[in-house]
């Protein structure tokens, strides 16, 4: 049986890697979707490639870090399917990699409203949706890197992923007794456009994949379905949780 038939759900940052996955296999579990990204042409090909497969879905293109495209994006599922069960609040970015005395203020604010201020946004409007819906599940892409993980260079990406990860305890914590759960999902190193590009050589490859106990990086995929699992009723007594997708990288050491 389906997971999600009849649900509407919300993926930011859908136009690849994780976002593209987790929208693509929400859709074959029966939702139906308002995907969201910068790349309008690869949305509109996500869309297409959702209805051949007889799936519904719509796009809206915009920076998630402006508030007007987070309320568009709640407006658009009421107004087109009636309302708003599940929130993947996906999309995000690495920024420039430095050492933080060097890192500049332009690019800590872009990272930070990139990864942590557009979860804000997202959820200042996908709350009251699912509060007049009667319930729902908003899940929020961090990271191991911040949590169980310091890596240099990446001072403002720790800092705006860890920052989620209290958001989600929060809005656990305020939203409970409404019926809304709230968890935040850390994937690992993950074979993504962003990934592959902090892992420009076969060297530096190698080494964040020998990082992870599986000693490889996760697909798409296989984040998508630990999103699946906190978007479905699979899931209904975990929320607050900081859940670790990440082939073992936060307890390997060999």
């Amino acid at each position: 049986m389906k997971e999600l038939i009849g649900k509407v759900a919300i993926v930011t940052g859908a136009s690849s890697g994780i976002g593209y996955e987790a929208a693509r296999l929400f859709a074959s579990e029966g939702a139906r979707l308002v995907v969201s990204g910068r790349r309008r042409a690869a949305l509109d090909a996500l869309v297409e490639d959702i209805g051949e497969s007889g799936g519904e879905a719509v796009a809206l293109a915009g920076d998630i870090r402006k508030e007007d495209v987070a309320r568009r994006l709640v407006e658009t599922a009421v107004d087109r399917f009636g309302g708003l069960d599940i929130a993947v609040n996906n999309a995000g970015a690495t920024g420039e990699s430095a050492p933080l005395p060097d890192l500049s203020l332009e690019n800590w604010r872009d990272v930070v409203d990139s990864n942590l201020t557009s979860g804000f946004l997202g959820a200042k409007y996908q709350l009251p949706a699912m509060v007049a819906r009667g319930g729902g599940s908003l899940i929020f892409t961090s990271s191991f890197v911040g949590h169980s993980a310091g890596f240099p260079g990446m001072a403002a990406y720790a800092a705006a992923k860890a920052g989620l990860i209290g958001m989600v305890q929060v809005i656990a914590a305020e939203f409970g007794a409404r019926n809304i759960r709230a968890n935040a999902l850390l994937p690992g190193g993950t074979d993504t456009p962003m990934g592959r590009a902090a892992t420009p050589s076969p060297e530096s490859r190698a080494f964040v994949e020998s990082l992870h106990a599986l000693k490889r990086l996760a697909q798409p995929l296989e984040i998508a379905r630990a999103a699946l699992f906190l978007a479905s009723d699979a899931s209904s007594f975990v929320t607050g949780t900081s859940m670790l997708v990440d082939g073992g990288v936060s307890v390997n050491r060999t």
